[in-house]
């Protein structure tokens, strides 16, 4: 057994009622992202087969966890936080370990939502499964970071062809890049990832399967808790805004851009793709708390 994978077995010591179901879930995931993720697109060919099977586990092992009065859904277990590029930035850029358990209140999930960040200047970027599953996917493709221990050295390890290790300043180079495409950073969390945060997507809405189970009504994503506000005297209607929200809640009303504060996630490319900078990100309350891990470790000092 390699040693990344013993280090990933053993990290699992510590989470509080772990199963043998997720210690193998999550290694499954992690050595075989590219099935398991091309099968939940349902891009491969036993997709219809294996969607069924998991379906039913799934619920298994929610109703199991819950009572069926909560309701349940696959995105409590696996989920992912749209972040601005200066939320994306700090996670990349920490030097020291991190434990920000029980973050409910910033990704509003009932698993998976622990900040617990071993040698997070251990970053690798890994081909994106979600791309690499399209007939034509977005490029490039190499845009998924895996931060911190046991994740960046179990992905390295095992995806030797399809990974590489970064230094922060390259991550920052990448989420930077991305950003200027216009793609979505999204912080994800997975139940069979040590139930806490594992990487930063870069997401394109034809290629995420986030984006796309969003868009099929299962809330896989939590807003940034942001909206995008318009300044009404800059706005001269070019609709370029509105050409490039990866969320589709941006229209034309006229003279001026409209915005779903429903559909709108705060992610930021609308204002960074504005010519005349009539757009900006706004916090709302009721789209929860921003994931600024800055504010969050002064809120832990202070506490």
């Amino acid at each position: 057994m390699r040693r990344s994978t013993r280090d990933f077995f053993k990290a699992w010591h510590g989470v509080k009622e772990a199963t043998l179901f997720d210690r193998l879930h999550g290694y499954v995931y992690a050595r075989w992202p590219y099935l398991y993720i091309g099968i939940g697109l349902g891009e491969h060919p036993i997709g219809r087969a294996y969607k069924s099977i998991i379906s039913i586990l799934t619920d298994l092992r929610l109703t199991r966890d819950k009572p069926a009065s909560q309701g349940k859904t696959i995105a409590d277990t696996y989920h992912g936080k749209v972040v601005t590029t200066d939320s994306a930035r700090q996670l990349v850029q920490v030097q020291e370990d991190i434990n920000l358990p029980d973050l409910e209140h910033v990704i509003p999930y009932p698993k998976a939502r622990d900040i617990i960040m071993t040698d997070p200047d251990h970053i690798a970027i890994l081909d994106c499964p979600c791309r690499s599953a399209r007939t034509e996917p977005c490029l490039p493709l190499d845009v998924c970071m895996i931060v911190g221990e046991p994740f960046a050295s179990f992905v390295l390890d095992h995806h030797p062809n399809r990974s590489r290790r970064v230094t922060c300043e390259e991550a920052e180079g990448i989420l930077e890049a991305e950003h200027a495409r216009g793609h979505v950073h999204h912080a994800f969390f997975k139940d069979a990832m040590l139930g806490r945060f594992y990487a930063i997507c870069n997401c394109c809405s034809c290629c995420c399967g986030a984006m796309q189970s969003m868009r099929n009504g299962t809330p896989m994503l939590a807003s940034s808790g942001y909206v995008s506000v318009v300044d009404p005297d800059l706005c001269v209607a070019c609709e370029l805004c509105t050409d490039h929200c990866p969320f589709g809640a941006m229209s034309m009303g006229g003279a001026l851009v409209e915005i779903d504060r429903v559909l709108c996630m705060g992610c930021g490319v609308c204002v960074s793709k504005c010519p005349e900078g009539a757009l900006s990100l706004q916090g709302d309350p009721e789209k929860g708390v921003p994931l600024v891990l800055s504010e969050l470790l002064k809120a832990g000092v202070e506490a």
